[in-house]
């Protein structure tokens, strides 16, 4: 599998390591008033999508960046590849 780097142009699966489900990016206000409740879900409880998702995947083998990979689980196309930080910042995380 290839996964076209926004910045570095087509890389091979292998450099990379997978993470799991970029809602990850969401991480919970540790200071709410529902934070442990929160915080479960966010450790624990995914969703198992068969098809098109948004997955969390960090260049080890390069320049050390996170990106976001929209894959189809079903058939491993790769539909879309963004930073992982310009995500973030389009929700509204940025830190």
């Amino acid at each position: 599998m290839i996964i076209n780097h926004p910045l570095l142009g087509p890389r091979d699966v292998a450099e990379f390591i997978y993470l799991g489900d970029a809602c990850l990016i969401d991480r919970p206000d540790w200071e709410a008033d529902d934070a442990a409740e929160a915080f479960h879900e966010y450790g624990y409880l995914r969703d198992n999508i068969a098809g098109p998702m948004q997955e969390l995947w960090y260049h080890e083998q390069g320049d050390r960046s996170w990106l976001v990979v929209t894959r189809d689980t079903l058939t491993h196309e790769i539909t879309n590849v963004e930073m992982a930080r310009d995500v973030a910042r389009a929700r509204g995380r940025s830190k």
